[in-house]
């Protein structure tokens, strides 16, 4: 077989096997609220109403996790953190065996007290990856 022959059926097979490999993780923008990149939450801080459900895109290339500081919740305000731990020292204690969100997958929450809630992401808090949901009445 000639060489240019060889190289155009080779590259075909590959590009069949791979094909949909680079987009199986990938989020649209439709699919979440709150996007986690590199060191982020875009946006910052995002606005819902009591009953709505706000849901977390991982739309970087590394595992992050959504954690509420448990002293920035509006009193009786249900806890949250991706891995469903029940407490801000039970999430980070889990991490990264639960809550880690890799890319291309979401995490949600349903927010039924008004106030503002501030999170923050495990492994990136110290590089200022934090957010602040507000549920109006």
């Amino acid at each position: 077989m000639k060489r240019r022959a060889f190289l155009a059926t080779a590259g075909a097979a590959a590009a069949v096997g791979l094909a949909g490999c680079g987009s199986s993780t990938a989020l649209s923008d439709e699919a979440y609220d709150v996007g986690m990149v590199h060191n982020a939450f875009e946006p910052v801080e995002y606005e819902v109403a009591v009953g709505d459900t706000v849901v977390w895109g991982n739309v970087g290339s590394r595992g992050h996790s959504v954690t509420a500081y448990e002293s920035q919740l509006p009193e009786s305000a249900d806890y949250f953190a991706s891995g469903g731990a029940e407490s801000q020292s039970g999430a980070v204690g889990d991490w990264p065996q639960r809550g880690n969100v890799q890319p291309g997958e979401t995490y949600t929450h349903t927010f039924e007290t008004p106030g503002e809630y501030g999170y923050y992401c495990i492994p990136h808090e110290a590089a200022g990856m934090k957010g602040t949901i507000v549920v109006t009445g």
